[in-house]
């Protein structure tokens, strides 16, 4: 993923079956952030951050989407256990993964898939649907300040 390249596509359901797609963010900041496994400590931190924010991200303009190889139901339990307010993708076949380069490359790449276990990256793409920005290391404690910090004042 390289600033200023177009996002790669996406068509996935989140949690409650509404289907995301990238062209229906067009116009709009959006943060796809893909993370290892629902409810584990550090992706449970990293989503809480994004909750506690999430009125200050919108402020800005930015929609955020989580993104894991967990299904639905998972996806469900963990929304409901720490009142995430927003969509967490369902990554059928890690086919947004592999496009977003979620499971990077070489041994550790293959040993995720086999796992579906996701790299911590996330990506923010600018209104016209181009990569603006990759978080390789995102800090899951203040993930939601990294983000307004990449953002445009409002």
């Amino acid at each position: 993923m390289t600033p200023g390249q177009p996002a790669p596509d996406f068509d996935a359901f989140d949690q409650h079956g509404n289907r995301h797609r990238l062209a229906d963010y067009r116009g709009r900041w959006l943060a796809l952030y893909f993370y290892p496994r629902d409810d584990t400590p550090g992706c449970t931190k990293q989503a809480c951050s994004i909750r506690d924010g999430r009125a200050d991200l919108a402020a800005h303009g930015l929609t955020v989407l989580g993104v894991s190889a967990q299904g639905s139901a998972a996806h469900r339990a963990f929304a409901d256990k720490f009142a995430l307010d927003f969509p967490l993708l369902v990554d059928d076949g890690q086919r947004i993964a592999r496009r977003y380069g979620a499971l990077g490359s070489g041994p550790a790449g293959l040993l995720r898939r086999w796992l579906g276990a996701y790299r911590r990256i996330s990506v923010l793409i600018d209104p016209e649907g181009r990569i603006a920005h990759v978080i390789e290391r995102p800090d899951v404690s203040r993930h939601a300040d990294e983000l307004l910090g990449l953002l445009p004042p409002a």
